[in-house]
């Protein structure tokens, strides 16, 4: 995130989620629903959360990858836009093997 300020992008994320100025698509309803996660958990995770990646130029606009954990310290991953008057979640999932190693670590490529 060259010429980014992490901590002004996350206040701001933060800010829209607790002003309940966010939408979730329906991409990121249905992998909440195929993974069990509530809106509550969504929240937590991104009160929580540190950017791992960020995607300047994604057709939604500039978005980037949270890591957060929920109150009972399952790891989520989510994806949101950051410049937008309205926070819009892209997409939401528990990251896993063989993707994810860890939560902030991605698996090997094959």
């Amino acid at each position: 995130m060259a010429g980014r300020d992490f901590e002004e992008v996350l206040r701001r994320i933060r800010a829209g989620i607790q002003a309940g100025e966010f939408r979730i698509t329906q991409h990121a309803q249905q992998e909440m629903v195929e993974e069990n996660i509530t809106l509550a958990e969504l929240v937590e995770a991104i009160a929580t959360g540190t950017i791992l990646e960020d995607y300047p130029q994604h057709r939604r606009g500039p978005c980037c990858l949270l890591s957060g954990e929920t109150a009972r310290r399952r790891p989520l991953h989510v994806v949101c836009t950051t410049e937008l008057p309205v926070v819009i979640v892209i997409t939401a999932y528990e990251p896993r093997p063989p993707k994810w190693v860890t939560p902030f670590r991605r698996g090997e490529a094959k």
